[in-house]
């Protein structure tokens, strides 16, 4: 089981912490979704689990042997490359069909061979969440996933990776409730570290 145990983090620029004795366990499968302000962790909170970032203090516990796929924030897509090519990061063939089924699932099945700089947002978006969809993965991790998909679109995706993933577990971020509605997640507030007092 995944768990943070009294964990502190910050940033090197930073001289306050972003998270200071956060303790969480997370469930092995389902969706649970972190939400709270800006700067209270969420995003910190994912790369920690994805091995990005180590904790200054405290435990994560049970990542060991885990493989994890993300969606960041931002799209991180080659854009000389086609749609499908920045699909696939492993060139064995049961990944290509991978990356092909999640392309053609969001909508993306007529613009494989097409140039992501030649895309709309929304659709680089989609290129982004098929891309860690297609990667093999024990965790899915989702930074702010459905930014820049209208509502038709981004319910559509929720509801796919949510059937997709029901014997894995997804740790995601949002500002709209509604997207954690929409994937049947358990909401976990966080909280901002509280800044400290200074002295006159």
């Amino acid at each position: 089981m995944l768990s943070f145990d009294r964990v502190d983090f910050g940033y090197p620029q930073q001289t306050a912490l972003v998270l200071r004795q956060f303790s969480l366990a997370l469930p092995e499968r389902g969706v649970v979704c972190l939400v709270g302000p800006s700067g209270c962790g969420k995003t910190t909170a994912l790369r920690l689990l994805a091995g990005l970032e180590s904790p200054l203090a405290g435990t994560l516990k049970g990542r060991s042997g885990l493989r994890v796929s993300m969606v960041f924030q931002e799209d991180r897509l080659l854009p000389w490359e086609s749609v499908l090519d920045n699909a696939i990061t492993d060139r064995q063939p049961w990944h290509r069909t991978q990356a092909l089924s999640w392309l053609q699932a969001l909508g993306l099945g007529d613009h494989l061979d097409a140039r992501v700089a030649d895309l709309s947002g929304g659709m680089r978006r989609r290129v982004a969440i098929a891309r860690a969809l297609a990667a093999p993965h024990d965790v899915l991790l989702l930074d702010e996933p459905f930014t820049g998909l209208d509502e038709p679109t981004w319910r559509d995706a929720a509801e796919r990776i949510a059937a997709a993933s029901r014997h894995r577990l997804v740790v995601m971020t949002t500002h709209l409730i509604q997207q954690a509605e929409a994937m049947d997640a358990e909401v976990i507030a966080l909280i901002p570290v509280p800044l400290p007092a200074v002295e006159e």
